[in-house]
């Protein structure tokens, strides 16, 4: 009875080992045809080692008007409408934290619901708005309709980490003679500091890799970000610059890896707060 057990939890260790090498591979081999096809002047469509390594598929790419400015147009879009989402975001998430009310739960359900709209269903009516009020073909319009997507989801997480803090500390605060915005300021959000990363690096991945939004509300090809540009890489009649294509591919990850690296031990801490406040 003992073996048949032991077989048995053996051979389910090794199915799920299977699983996960499966979906481990699943991952990895569209990682690993990137990265060899932009070493390869004869790329295409399959995972084999290149020919001969050549830098000629970045040489061709790195030029201002293939990825330098739109790099700097998604840096400005993306950048503006992250900081944007934070903040308001941070304003929104206080409130619903600190203060109870009725009106919480229906609220916050309401932007839940507003987080489950597919973005193609709202971007007629958006288009339409933006015609009337003279955003169409603007970066500010575009940042604020990144923001605007953005935000309801921001807004719950925030609220998430903002209810870690403890409100004693606030009330010290307060006793010192501090507002409600100095106290948002200068203790909650210091302390919530891995969950303000978090929102950050949610906001600006979804943000970077969104194609369709700046796809509409765009129209001068000086603005596109990059996320629309990597379209000019598929030809006409199927023909496509694969080793470019993955080159650029490249160019165009790197900064949202740089904006994990460099917030990551913020990621990994916590808030450790239960020695703050004394029973």
């Amino acid at each position: 009875m003992t073996r048949t057990l032991a077989s048995r939890r053996s051979s389910r260790r090794l199915a799920a080992d299977a699983g996960l090498l499966a979906v481990a591979a699943a991952f990895c081999l569209p990682l690993a045809w990137v990265l060899l096809s932009s070493v390869d002047s004869h790329a295409d469509l399959r995972v084999k080692a290149p020919d001969g390594l050549t830098l000629d598929n970045f040489d061709a790419i790195l030029t201002d008007d293939i990825t330098f400015t739109p790099l700097l147009n998604s840096l400005i879009l993306c950048g503006g409408a992250t900081l944007l989402t934070v903040v308001c975001a941070a304003l929104a998430a206080y409130p619903l934290s600190r203060f109870r009310s009725r009106l919480n739960r229906p609220f916050l359900l309401t932007i839940l619901f507003a987080t489950s709209l597919p973005i193609t269903a709202i971007m007629v009516p958006v288009y339409a708005l933006f015609v009337q009020v003279d955003l169409i073909d603007t970066m500010q319009g575009t940042i604020f309709f990144f923001a605007a997507s953005q935000l309801p989801f921001a807004i719950w997480l925030m609220k998430n980490f903002m209810d870690g803090v403890p409100k004693e500390l606030e009330e010290a605060a307060w006793t010192d003679g501090a507002s409600s915005l100095q106290s948002l300021i200068r203790i909650v959000l210091p302390l919530m500091g891995p969950g303000v990363a978090v929102v950050t690096v949610f906001s600006f991945v979804m943000m970077w890799g969104n194609f369709f939004v700046p796809f509409m509300l765009l129209l001068t090809p000086d603005q596109m970000p990059a996320s629309v540009s990597i379209n000019e890489f598929f030809g006409n009649r199927g023909m496509v610059a694969y080793g470019q294509l993955a080159a650029f591919s490249i160019v165009y990850s790197t900064p949202v890896i740089l904006l994990y690296v460099l917030i990551s031990r913020r990621l990994g801490g916590g808030f450790a707060l239960g020695g703050a406040v004394k029973g």
